[in-house]
Parts: structure tokens; sequence; C-alpha cells
């Protein structure tokens, strides 16, 4: 797990190796266990380093090999790497390290860019082949790893994080409308490969771009689940299958030269990977729960549930209650750590979470991504019987945080668009082949785009913020290509999740599995008053907001006369979710 950027010049000057160099300074808290950068000419790579797999210096980036012509920087976890290893070392290949990247290295020099095909992991990566000067970037099957991209005439940049980007200079940061369309329309998801600037671009999921040295490119996408019926199982045999693939996900991210520990929510998900680690040996397993002092009559954790887990199976367990007077600090460092504007308020959880983790361990497991490939959502069971022809509707009226026509009651003119791009974004997302049903379609595209830009992100920017590299089974592509597959009516099944409740009886108490659905909570930013809302106040009235002029003053000053009122259709606080972007928008000067 690290940081990477660099820079491809097409215009017959060298590479700017300090502005690389600014770029991979800025992710110092991403790879805090070393650092290089290597330019050849026109090329320049930058990484920070996280020592997890080969912890000695001959795992360090860039990897340079001089035999093969190729140099890298790769930011992930190849989990089957020691098997591809053995591979290519009966194919005639010498190691001189034992990390992944190396291996990255040489199945790139073996297989192309259809390396992709072979990796079982995590991973953000740059290869650069000396002598066709070309440079290929590519990027896990569902987006676990970032990856920025800032294009100029005649140069590119990438980086694992926006911000770092804009440390090297020279990109545009004016606000892309159709993407603050996305942030106020679509859960405050913005798709790749849109940023909220207009001069930041991302590398989409499952996605290989090969560059050339002239500057034209192509791009491949390589994975796609598809949600169709293609396994005729008995429901018995479905709890065992999907049982089987998660055992073996969570057998495959053990892999480490490092301790591995476990975020445990209390929920059913990440309960069950204690579980599994228990069943399969693991001895003083280190688990890690937070919670908040309450709020606006919330309840601020779940340690009732997080207990139960950790006493059943003995583990090392940290009970982590977050002092009041950190949670207002803790705001504006969780938000310089989001690469983009993040509204749910769970960041600052996470963020706190990780601290304290990180004192203890450098990689944990996490149960996130089971909602949204196995139903876990409140919006799915309505979309259960729904017609193809009305599914966009019925999927916007339950996750859409607003209609269209109502941002004209939030943006001022000039910020508006004469169209709905967020509708029409969904509507081409249905259209495509490969779902069976509304239900599938809408677990595809939340499991191939929000869950990547919202869950995903959101633990990875919290979790790097304090070099921890978090690890989600839930998301062994092999699992959900499984999944998919399953029958909606046993996703849906015992309130959503049902093929995986079912699976987890006899593995963890019954007591994680019926309780009600749980959220991570932080009331204090839910339920805004005293200094939080005072925070927003201020962001909101700054005069760099004011002059940026995108909020209309009457809703402003309508929400903060009454700021816990007025909710997104999920539930999230709509003042916080203008407030939010505006405080990201300032943080970086802009």
């Amino acid at each position: 797990m690290c940081g990477i950027a660099g820079e491809i010049r097409f215009d017959g000057a060298p590479a700017d190796v300090a502005a690389v160099g600014r770029i991979t300074a800025a992710m110092h808290r991403r790879g805090p266990d070393g650092s290089g950068v290597h330019a050849a000419g026109r090329v320049a790579f930058g990484h920070r380093r996280l020592k997890i797999i080969d912890l000695s210096e001959r795992g360090a980036q860039p990897m340079v090999d001089s035999e093969l012509g190729l140099t890298a920087v790769f930011n992930g976890c190849i989990y089957n790497y020691r098997e591809l290893r053995a591979e290519l070392q009966g194919l005639g290949y010498r190691f001189f390290s034992d990390s992944d990247t190396e291996v990255l290295l040489k199945s790139f020099h073996r297989w192309g860019a259809d390396c992709v095909q072979r990796f079982l992991g995590m991973f953000a990566f740059a290869v650069h082949e000396r002598d066709s000067g070309t440079v290929t970037l590519g990027r896990d099957r569902l987006g676990i790893k970032p990856l920025y991209l800032s294009e100029r005439p005649g140069r590119l940049r990438f980086s694992s994080a926006l911000p770092a980007l804009l440390a090297g200079g020279d990109v545009d940061t004016s606000i892309d409308r159709v993407a603050l369309h996305h942030y106020m329309t679509f859960h405050s998801v913005v798709p790749a490969p849109r940023t909220i600037l207009s001069g930041v671009r991302k590398l989409p999921p499952a996605t290989v771009r090969t560059i050339a040295a002239d500057g034209s490119s192509t791009e491949h996408v390589y994975w796609r689940p598809r949600h169709v019926r293609r396994l005729e199982l008995g429901i018995t045999d479905w709890n065992e299958a999907v049982l089987e693939a998660l055992r073996t996900a969570v057998r495959r991210r053990m892999v480490a030269d490092v301790p591995v520990g476990v975020l445990l929510s209390g929920g059913l998900d990440s309960s069950l990977v204690v579980g599994l680690l228990a069943e399969a040996g693991q001895r003083g397993l280190k688990t890690f729960s937070v919670g908040f002092h309450a709020a606006g009559g919330e309840s601020g954790d779940e340690f009732e549930y997080s207990d139960l887990v950790a006493q059943a199976f003995d583990t090392d367990h940290h009970q982590i209650l977050v002092d009041p007077a950190r949670m207002l600090p803790a705001v504006d460092d969780a938000i310089a750590a989001m690469a983009e504007p993040m509204v749910s308020h769970d960041c600052v959880a996470f963020y706190l979470l990780s601290e304290e983790v990180a004192k203890s361990v450098t990689v944990v497991q996490s149960g996130q991504g089971a909602d949204e490939v196995l139903a876990g959502y409140s919006w799915y069971p309505p979309l259960a019987d729904v017609p193809r022809g009305r599914g966009v509707a019925a999927y916007a009226a339950g996750f859409t945080d607003r209609p269209h026509a109502e941002l004209a009651d939030i943006l001022e003119p000039e910020w508006l668009l004469d169209h709905d791009p967020s509708r029409a974004f969904v509507a081409a997302h249905f259209a495509e082949e490969g779902a069976d049903s509304t239900l599938d379609a809408a677990l595809r595209l939340d499991s191939t785009v929000m869950l990547v830009d919202d869950p995903v992100k959101r633990v990875d920017n919290m979790t790097m913020a304090w070099g921890l590299e978090a690890r989600v089974p839930f998301l062994d592509h092999e699992l959900v290509e499984l999944v998919a597959a399953c029958p909606p009516e046993l996703k849906l099944a015992h309130g959503g999740k049902g093929v995986l409740k079912e699976a987890a009886r006899g593995h963890v108490p019954d007591g994680v599995i019926d309780r009600p659905k749980g959220y991570f909570p932080v009331p204090a930013i839910r339920h805004l008053a005293g200094p939080f809302l005072e925070r927003v106040r201020d962001a909101v009235t700054d005069p760099v907001a004011k002059a940026r002029g995108m909020v209309r003053p009457d809703w402003r000053d309508a929400m903060l006369a009454d700021p816990n009122t007025t909710r997104t259709n999920l539930g999230s606080n709509a003042l916080w979710q203008v407030a939010l972007l505006e405080m990201w928008l300032q943080e970086r000067g802009i």
C-alpha cells in the first residue's frame, strides 16, 4: 500500500522532476516508510512506501528492471503474487526481491496489459517501457485503489490522491458543473472519469489505459460483473457457495509480512470476517471498534454487538470511545484527508478509528462492500418487482438525494444545468446488457459506481491518512461474480443480505445476525449544534464562499436558522452536504 505519482511528456521536453517530487511528497501520510523518484527523459515516476510485503529495500519503488527495460510504481497488493511468482520462475524469470511489485513487472513483461486478468487483489499501477516509450496505467476491478489524472497540452500527470496533483501545480481548479450536479443529486458520488474539479479526472475501475510516446492513448475495460442467472443451485448450495467464497477471500487478505487486524463495527459483515479468521486458526486477532457520545437523542456506538463478537472469538479487542473534545478538530482533519468531497458523516469515524488502529497494526480487514453486492440497503426491496421500463425512476426515487428540479432552490442560476446528467447516467447504466432485472441493474450500478466513489474511497482515504492499509474481502472479484449470479430473492430475504445471514449461522453469534441493521453513527454531525454548527456557518458564510456564489443566500440562511430539519432522500443533513463541499474547496485554496 503506497502512493504513486508520475509525469509523462509528449512535447519533447523532459519530465518535470520537481513537480513529481512535490506530488510525491504530498502523499507522505500514505507511505511513511520511504520515498523515491526516478526519471528517464520524458517520464518520471514517484512513490511513497508503506512497508507490508518484503520489508527490505529490495522492494523499494519506483522499481526498475534494467534487464527487461521496465520501470513501475504500484499501489495496493496482489494477493496471489506468490503463485504468480512461482509460475514466472517456471518460465525462466529471475527475481531480485520478494515483493509483489516485482511480480507485477515480470507479469507485465510476460503477458502485457492482460496481466491484470491474472491478478487477485487491489491495485493501481504505472509501467514504463524503455524501448517503446509506452506507459500503461491500470486500476483494479472494483476501484479499491485510486488513480487520478491531470492532463495539459504536452503532458499527463497521475497520482493516488487528487490534492497531491494540486501540489504539482498547473491544474484547472474550476468546478465541473456536471460533477457538481452528481454531488448534489447522486448521494455525493461523482462517477469516473469526472471529479469535482474540471482539471482532474480519474481512471475508471477495471480499466487499463495505454499511452504511446506521441501522447495518443487507448482505454480497455477488462472486467464487468454479469447479474444474470447462470447457476442452478438450491438455497443450501447458495449459502455454502457464498460462505466458501468469502472464506477464500478472507484467507487471501491475510498475505502480509506484518500483522493483520480487523475493523469490527458490530455488524454482520465485519463480525463474519472475524469468525472466519478464528475458524482458520487465527489466535490473538486484534479487533477495533469506535464509538461516540450520544447527541440529538441518537446513540453513538454499537459496542454491545462488537463486544459480543470479541468475546465469542476471544480477540484482542480495542474499544475506542472518542472524547468529544477530539471531534471538532477531526472534522477539518478528515476533510483535509479526503481526495474528493465525501458527505458521509462516518468519514470522521473512520479517520479517528484509523488513527488509533495504526498504533497497533499496519493492515486491517474491513466489512465494506457487503451491502452493495448482497442487497443490504433499504432501497433494494422496493425494486424487486419493478419492471425494467420503470426501473430508472424507481431507483432514483429510492437513492438520489433530491429531484433535478429542486437544485434550483439551492444553487444560483449560473450553476444550474438545463438537463439532468445524473438521471441520464443512471439510465445509461440500466440500459446496458448483463442485468436480468431492475434490482440486478441497481446492484450492478451500486457495486461498480456508488461503492467505488463512496464507501471504498472513504475507507481508503481515512485509513491511508494514518499509513494503514484496509483490505475488503467482500470485494474479492470472484465473490462479487458469484453473488451477482445469485437469485435476487435470496439476497433480499430476511430484510436484506439473506443468503449471507443464512451462511453465517453457526459461524457468528445469532445476536449479530438477527439484530436491526445499523450504521456507523456520528451523532454530532448528523445533528448540527454548538461548535459544529458554527464551523458550518463559518464555511458557508466565508467571503470565499460568498464570492463563489454557488449557493442561494435565502436557502443558506434558512438552513442556518433550522439546520437539522431538511435532509436528503437518504437522511443526510442537507446543510452539511453543501458545507462540506465548501470546506473541502477552501482547504485547498479554491
